[in-house]
């Protein structure tokens, strides 16, 4: 697995990283030894990064990981945490907390799930409204002076944010949305993000699914996140299934397949951006290791780029409540 550094400085973790949140949530019931299985696999193929929040599963994943890396040196996993997303007991979304004892005490709960003295990456959720950037980010860099903190990261964060964040503490990577299917971090963020140089960690390079080539309109029938989602719904889902199409036929000229194809485009982006795939089987799991592998030349570039128009995707990434209360785009 090929190895990539973060931020400013030399430390360095794999190209890719397993996105763990569906092992625990939103995207329905998951199997707990397929769970471990796809983090076993994750480890033994080079993937170092494991992303996680103390909110997914209401700590249910941070618990999964404890038992998954017994047996695995602690150096070798760089486990990145997100918090300040607050749950009621039903499973519910009640807002959130990044005030300064908030996210202290939040760390202290998942040291205790996680089975660890320290986690590499702390990062905020989202930005609260309620709370200065600059007193969230304080308490972070007083968890990093006290050794229990390695990097400090931002997710769904503006540009703006992420210039006052990085006044106070160096920001390692902002953690945001970034696909074919989701482009606009290339207006004014990934800019600023090169400017300082902080990393881009991308979720969702999938589109939650509709880029992994299997979506079909039938499956909408489930019940999980996406059925909820703008992407997902009606003539939206119609219109991007029909750019799925174009691309397959890039992919099967290539031989290989849509995810794989879309993965090696986030690739291709830069390598200060690290891709997190979102698996929660070990069989997802090969179109990752497939699309690291995959060179895309300028041509097929232009190509996809054709295929896929940023401004043909129809509908936003989540409901409209939620893009307003993420404030960058």
């Amino acid at each position: 697995m090929r190895k990539v550094h973060i931020g400013k400085n030399n430390t360095e973790i794999s190209a890719i990283g397993l996105g763990c949140m569906g092992m625990s949530d939103l995207y329905g019931k998951a199997d707990r030894k397929e769970s471990i299985a796809t983090i076993h696999e994750a480890l033994e193929k080079g993937v170092t990064l494991l992303d996680t929040g103390d909110f997914y599963g209401v700590g249910h994943n941070e618990l999964l990981l404890n038992e998954a890396l017994k047996g695995f040196k602690r150096e070798n996993a760089f486990i990145a945490v997100k918090t300040g997303v607050l749950r009621s007991p039903d499973g519910g979304w009640i807002g959130m907390d990044n005030r300064p004892q908030a996210i202290k005490n939040a760390l202290a709960y998942t040291l205790q799930r996680l089975g660890t003295d320290y986690i590499d990456l702390y990062q905020p959720a989202r930005v609260d409204p309620n709370v200065p950037i600059e007193e969230t980010i304080g308490a972070m860099a007083d968890l990093v002076k006290e050794g229990y903190v390695k990097h400090i990261g931002l997710s769904e964060a503006n540009a703006e944010t992420v210039r006052k964040a990085h006044a106070i503490h160096p920001i390692s990577w902002l953690q945001i949305e970034y696909s074919l299917f989701s482009r606009g971090v290339e207006k004014q963020i990934l800019p600023t993000l090169r400017e300082l140089g902080i990393s881009l960690s991308a979720y969702g390079v999938l589109s939650r699914g509709l880029l992994s080539g299997k979506w079909t309109k039938e499956r909408q029938a489930q019940i999980d996140f996406r059925s909820f989602a703008p992407r997902f719904i009606g003539e939206n889902l119609d219109k991007n299934l029909a750019l799925v199409e174009s691309l397959r036929e890039i992919a099967e000229e290539k031989q290989t397949t849509v995810a794989q194809l879309a993965i090696a485009w986030v690739l291709s982006q830069g390598e200060d951006i690290i891709p997190l795939i979102g698996a929660r089987k070990h069989s997802h799991l090969e179109d990752a290791f497939e699309g690291v592998n995959l060179e895309l030349t300028s041509s097929d570039l232009e190509r996809i780029k054709a295929a896929v128009p940023a401004d043909k995707v129809a509908g936003t990434r989540y409901a409209r409540e939620q893009m307003a209360m993420l404030g960058v785009e």
